[in-house]
């Protein structure tokens, strides 16, 4: 397919805020408080926003007959290029936070870089989406000082979630094999120039929250090849139930 190395790099940006957004609609109706629960579902709704505006490119690139709905709906699990943090579960309201936390600042990281892409209209989402992850970053990272520097109870609910977490954060960083030429001609982004920056801030902002960063240097990896956790399945047979019970249904 002519296009296929740019479609598959537009997935590697658009599966992480599909399942990301996903995942953080399961807590519309059940944030520990009125306040952060419009927060958190308004969250979900800007990241499927940003979806759609990705896959409409996606499916304008392809030389299938397809829409926005089939790339969100039928494709198979090993055809998702997300990372394997943002399909982890929703365990508790620490564990929720710090994965938007560790996943913000590289969203935030990436589009102030895409914003430059020679291609126009990946850089004219990521215009328009900034203000919205800036937001995101901005929530997360708050709450990740207000638990961190909180009570001895919330202190050790979010540590454990960092520890947990923390070890998917690498493969944030790892270019697609398809990806350097795009990145030669200036469309995508190197992701390992931007490794450094991210750790700096993540590191500074858990130092304040008085948290510790996690000894471990193992790595989770895979996802963007498709090879996703035990968790991926049950979220997409949840995303894809009414399109894959009533086919080609329409509204």
């Amino acid at each position: 397919m002519k296009n296929d190395n740019l479609i598959q790099y537009i997935y590697s940006i658009a599966d992480n805020a599909l399942i990301l957004g996903q995942r953080l609609s399961e807590l519309c109706g059940h944030g520990p408080s009125l306040e952060t629960d419009i927060g958190i579902t308004n969250m979900a709704l800007d990241l499927l926003g940003q979806t759609r505006s990705y896959f409409q490119y996606a499916a304008k690139l392809s030389e299938e007959d397809i829409t926005e709905d089939d790339l969100a709906y039928l494709r198979t699990e090993r055809q998702y290029r997300n990372v394997l943090l943002v399909e982890q579960p929703n365990r508790d309201f620490a564990y929720v936070i710090t994965r938007q936390f560790l996943f913000d600042a590289f969203h935030l990281l990436l589009l102030q870089k895409l914003q430059n892409s020679a291609d126009e209209t990946l850089s004219a989402i990521a215009k328009k989406s900034i203000k919205e992850v800036s937001y995101h970053f901005r929530f997360s990272s708050d709450w990740v000082k207000r638990l961190g520097d909180g009570t001895d109870k919330s202190h050790a609910k979010i540590q454990d979630a960092v520890d947990n977490l923390w070890t998917y954060t690498d493969e944030l960083f790892h270019n697609l094999g398809t990806d350097s030429e795009l990145i030669e001609k200036g469309i995508a982004i190197d992701l390992t120039k931007l490794k450094e920056e991210y750790y700096n801030k993540i590191k500074e902002i858990i130092s304040e929250a008085t948290l510790s960063i996690p000894e471990s240097k193992y790595f989770q990896k895979g996802g963007k090849k498709g090879i996703h956790t035990e968790h991926m399945g049950y979220l997409l047979a949840d995303l894809q139930y009414m399109q894959r019970t009533y086919p080609n249904m329409k509204w």
